[in-house]
């Protein structure tokens, strides 16, 4: 067992299995394409209200999120995987551990993204606590995998190289579709760029910066399904060689756009409020 996941390991790891795989009490979303674009509309009064993207997903659910989060968690991969990495926010907010590797390894690219951006990996889990408070808690594997997606976020803005730009989260979200094929992704990625390119009339390549992102995340396998703690000391561009990620061009052309113009990439979206 990787010695950094070990330091990690739940005293309930070994109970884990005696959970269901799913709790059937779990409720069947369905579609709400309205609700959607409301929580849409009020994320760009505000775009660090997070609430309302956790709100656009469970308005526009992945259909087959169930089917593909057994069979994972039900190979010898996952059940592998859940025992050397219990809780991935405990090992990305070690960065005393994660400097220790070397240096140009994706742990160290990962702090310099975090610290650099003031976010932590407990912070995104805070959030979705807040939002889900008063909602019904449910006790089974599948919990694992849903936290575990929610998870890696910040880890493919360092793995793909995207900012926390209005454009660069547009792109996570289509990279992210096709790994995680909920329709909220795409929805917001081009909600998001269509919302741009009204903001600023320009010759930014916007949209095919996020129709890229899409093809991106198609070729890459599921990072959410990755051994994390395998990637980390690696070189961070021998992880991009592995997980078959490569450049994003339309994102950097428009950026490029947008700095002749003397135009700010993360004032594009919407102002976050006083």
């Amino acid at each position: 067992m990787n010695a950094l996941a070990a330091t990690f390991e739940a005293d309930t790891s070994r109970d884990f299995h005696c959970l269901p795989l799913y709790d059937e009490r779990r409720p069947k979303l369905k579609l709400r394409p309205g609700k959607a674009l409301h929580h849409f509309r009020e994320l760009l009064k505000d775009k660090e209200n997070t609430e309302e993207v956790f709100r656009i997903f469970e308005s526009l659910p992945w259909k087959d999120l169930r089917k593909a989060g057994e069979r994972f968690l039900t190979s010898e991969k996952g059940m592998d995987l859940r025992v050397r990495e219990p809780f991935l926010p405990a090992i990305l907010d070690d960065h005393a551990a994660l400097r220790r590797m070397p240096e140009g390894s994706l742990a160290h690219a990962y702090c310099d993204f975090m610290e650099g951006e003031g976010l932590t990996a407990q912070g995104l889990v805070d959030e979705f606590d807040r939002f889900a408070a008063d909602k019904p808690k449910y006790v089974d594997q599948f919990q694992w995998y849903m936290n575990r997606m929610r998870d890696v976020h910040d880890m493919l803005h360092v793995l793909t190289g995207y900012g926390r730009d209005a454009l660069g989260e547009a792109c996570v979200l289509a990279f992210t579709y096709s790994q995680q094929p909920s329709p909220a992704h795409l929805f917001i990625g081009y909600m998001a760029g269509l919302n741009i390119g009204k903001q600023v009339k320009s010759s930014a390549p916007v949209l095919r910066a996020i129709r890229e992102a899409q093809g991106l995340g198609k070729a890459c396998p599921r990072i959410a399904e990755q051994a994390i703690t395998d990637l980390l000391p690696l070189p961070l561009e021998e992880v991009r060689r592995k997980l078959n990620i490569t450049p994003a061009m339309h994102y950097r052309a428009a950026h490029a756009v947008w700095g002749s113009m003397g135009v700010d990439p993360y004032d594009l979206l919407g102002k976050k409020a006083a």
